[in-house]
Formats: structure tokens, C-alpha cells, sequence
């Protein structure tokens, strides 16, 4: 099972179930325990708002995601792998955005959320360290303390809106194998491949383990315990339930396809879902980062998967998008020029993405730096104009509606774009 143990100081917390009542569950009984329950006063329960982060591993060739067609110079540093300016009805062109900007080809289905500005882009974007690792860069932006390596918990943890009394112990979830370092920290938060393997198989097992929680005289093994048991009876309670996507959202088959998916599903189901992490790897092209033409290649086939997974969960999740926030990262950019194998290396400012009801899309954010060689970052890169921690800022405090970044994000004083 993949709960997070956390803060072993960890305050109790209160929810109202239908009945006002917390129900005691064990494996096998799976009950499902509504959110959108009542309150003692018999009102329904306002809908939370919703953070949903998505992590592109492998550092993601910005330049090539969200096409400078406007550029000269990206056009001289990328003889064979740049994308082709805009051009009606091509299969290869960058489809434009703004006059300057494009999307690759293979990101066509997020034109329309652009276009109906429910779609935000942050170009020159990233963390001002100047690692060139990947595991450093990753824990870096993850921790959301760049160049500080001994912070203990994540972002994404510390963002998580204090509540009195009981929560959800679906409250913040991680799709994949372990919790993402976004997610640790003194908040519980539970990771899992799929909702079918969050449990315990064997029902014998699963009894002694209940007891054994129950029985033990350390108060707070006892409320991980009760926890725990409450998510695996939660989840299997929603596995049982038949999903359908909504409004014919298609998500691709793939592990990314997938993981969004089961989020829509934890959030539909009224579970006190608040946040959810994904990622989706693959995005280091050293070599053959495209075929011969743009819409072929490595890049274009991940970038038909994320945009596809992407436009499926807008669609899917129909007006509930208005509770929703969703933000790409990467850990860093990558060169400006190509190499010589057709590829890129590891660069610095990369683009994010940013989708939702609240969100004022629409427009590319940020401060475009160029590519001349006297603009570049150590003469190789795209220079960066905007730290991630301040998109990242301002969805926590004005779509979570945290009273202050300072907590979330030490030592950085966030610069908000207007981009919620």
C-alpha cells in the first residue's frame, strides 16, 4: 500500500459523512464515503478547489513545445529539427498561437482551450539553479527550494490548506509506484500505480493488520492505521463503480492517459480529493529528438499522448474544470541549438502550461528573451525570465486560495503574472 505515514504529530481532523457520522472500515466491507456529504446543518458541502500537477521527466524541449516561429534565430540553431513556421493545412507546421508563438503539431487538440482561453503558457520559465542534473534539478523544483537540498518536504505539501478536524485520507494523491518528493511532508498523502492495487489482497492479512492498528498504544500508529484502511476501503469502493468518461473524452492508452483518468475518477468521485500528481517521462532527446519531418519522431509521439491526455481531462471533467487548476513543469529546458545527432542537450527555461476554470488563458506569459547568441543563458541556452515558483505561487494563492506563498516557498517572495 502506498500511504505516507507523515508527521507523526499530525492534527486530528474532522469530515461529515452523510449519516454525521466517520465510518470505521476494514478491507472487504468498501463503503464509499462521499465528500459532497452533509454537514451537521443539513447544507451540502461546498466543492474544495483542486490542484492538479503533472511533471514532464527528462527535461522537455521547450523550444520545440511551444514553437518561437517568430524567431530567426531558432530557425539558424535548428537546420534539421525546428518547426516549420505556420502554414494552413500542413501536418508539420507549429499551429499558431499569437503571431509569434505556436504550438508543435502534435499539441493541436490544446489549440482550442487556447483559443477559448482556458489555456494559459508560461514561455522563458524554470528554476534559477544552474544544475544541469536531472535528479537535482527534479528535487529542486519538486522541494520548491532551488540549490537547497536539505528541505524535508514538498511543495505541494506545504500547500495543502489547513483544515481542522478530519480529512479525507484521499486528500492528496500521487499516481505511480512511490510519493513524489512534490508530496511529502507532515500531511499524509497516499501514492498508487491504479486504483485496483490499493488494497490489501488477502482478507486474513488485512484483519490482522486492522487489529494490530487498533491495538496499538502509540496514538498516532493507531490514526495511520485508521487512515489507511479508510483509503484502501475508499478506493476499492470506486474501483467497483464502472467509469465512463464524460462529454466522449478519449484518453490516450498510454501510462499518462491512464493516470489522468484515475484522477478524474477520484474527483468525480466526491472522495476529498484536493490534490493529485502524475508524471510522464521520456522527454530526454539527445538523439533522433524528430524524424524527417516534425510531425514524426520521438517528441511528436510523446506530445500526441500528453496533449490527447490533456484535452481528454478537460473534456471529461466538464464543469467541474471551474473547482480545477492543472500545471506542467519540467525540470529544465534544453539547448537552443541542436547537436549533432539530431537531438538537444541539457539546457536551462523551459515552458509550462496552465489549464482551468480560473485560469486566464489565452496568452503566452512572460518575458521573451531571444535567441540572438548575445541573449542566450552561457551562450547555449534559453535564458530564463520567469521562476516557476512564481506560477506555481500564484495558483496556490489565488486558486487554492492560501493566504500567503511564505510557507510554501521559502526565501522567494512570489511575482504573480495575472495568469488566475
Amino acid at each position: 500500500m502506498g500511504m505516507h505515514l507523515g508527521d507523526m504529530a499530525m492534527i486530528d481532523r474532522r469530515i461529515f459523512l452523510r449519516n454525521s457520522a466517520l465510518a470505521m472500515v476494514g478491507a472487504g466491507t468498501a463503503p464509499l464515503w462521499l465528500e459532497r456529504a452533509l454537514y451537521a446543518s443539513g447544507a451540502p458541502a461546498p466543492r474544495k478547489k483542486i490542484l492538479v500537477a503533472v511533471f514532464q521527466r527528462g527535461a522537455a524541449d521547450g523550444l520545440n513545445v511551444v514553437v518561437p516561429h517568430g524567431e530567426k534565430a531558432y530557425y539558424r540553431m535548428r537546420p534539421t529539427i525546428a518547426v516549420p513556421r505556420p502554414s494552413a493545412g500542413s501536418p508539420d507546421a507549429a499551429v499558431d498561437l499569437d503571431g509569434f508563438f505556436g504550438l508543435h503539431p502534435s499539441l493541436a487538440l490544446l489549440k482550442p482551450l487556447f483559443d477559448r482561453q482556458h489555456l494559459a503558457i508560461v514561455d522563458a520559465v524554470g528554476s534559477p539553479d544552474p544544475t544541469r542534473s536531472h535528479f537535482d534539478a527534479q528535487d529542486y523544483m519538486e522541494s520548491g527550494t532551488p540549490g537547497l537540498k536539505a528541505t524535508a518536504s514538498g511543495w505541494m505539501n506545504r500547500a495543502l490548506p489547513g483544515a481542522a478536524g478530519k480529512v479525507s485520507p484521499v486528500r492528496a494523491v500521487a499516481i505511480g509506484a512511490t510519493l513524489p518528493r512534490a508530496l511529502r511532508g507532515g500531511q499524509s498523502a497516499i501514492s498508487l500505480q491504479n486504483l485496483a492495487d490499493f488494497q490489501v489482497r488477502d482478507a486474513e492479512a488485512a484483519q490482522q493488520l486492522e487489529q494490530m492498528y487498533a491495538s496499538a498504544t502509540d496514538p498516532a500508529m493507531q490514526s495511520t492505521g485508521r487512515e489507511t484502511f479508510e483509503a484502501v476501503s475508499m478506493l476499492q469502493a470506486i474501483r467497483k463503480q464502472p467509469y465512463s468518461p464524460a462529454g466522449g473524452a478519449d484518453y490516450p492508452r498510454c501510462p499518462f492517459g491512464d493516470s489522468l483518468k484515475q484522477i478524474a475518477q477520484l474527483i468525480k468521485a466526491e472522495v476529498g480529493l484536493e490534490m493529485a500528481f502524475a508524471d510522464i517521462g521520456g522527454w530526454d532527446h539527445h538523439v533522433n529528438e524528430t524524424g524527417p519531418r516534425a510531425s514524426q519522431g520521438q517528441l511528436a509521439s510523446l506530445l500526441a499522448q500528453f496533449g490527447q491526455a490533456l484535452s481528454s481531462f478537460w473534456t471529461d471533467m466538464g464543469d467541474r474544470m471551474a473547482d480545477i487548476a492543472l500545471v506542467t513543469m519540467s525540470e529544465f529546458g534544453r539547448t537552443a541549438r541542436e547537436n549533432g545527432n539530431r537531438g538537444t542537450d541539457h539546457g536551462h527555461a523551459n515552458c509550462m502550461f496552465a489549464m482551468g476554470g480560473g485560469i486566464k488563458g489565452g496568452k503566452v506569459y512572460g518575458q521573451w528573451p531571444g535567441l540572438e547568441q548575445g541573449q542566450l543563458y552561457e551562450g547555449r541556452d534559453l535564458a530564463l525570465t520567469t521562476d516557476f515558483r512564481d506560477v506555481l505561487g500564484e495558483i496556490v494563492v489565488r486558486h487554492l486560495r492560501t493566504p500567503s506563498a511564505a510557507g510554501v516557498f521559502p526565501g522567494h517572495s512570489p511575482k504573480f503574472l495575472g495568469l488566475v
